[in-house]
């Protein structure tokens, strides 16, 4: 099975073969369309967790 990761450094998706460090990557992700969106899904979860009322007591 593949993974990709996002490597916000390169604002890229990129595979098992061809990948920048860990401090760069998020993921990984079960296909490319998913790490195409990672950005997006961590700013929803940092607003998630940023308005969780649990957090913020």
């Amino acid at each position: 099975m593949s993974a990709f990761w996002y490597c916000v450094k390169h604002k890229r998706v990129e595979s098992d073969e061809d990948m920048c460090p860990p401090i760069d990557r998020l993921g990984p992700f079960a296909s490319r369309e998913e790490a195409e969106h990672a950005l997006g899904k961590a700013e929803e979860r940092n607003e998630d967790w940023d308005n969780d009322p649990n957090w913020n007591d």
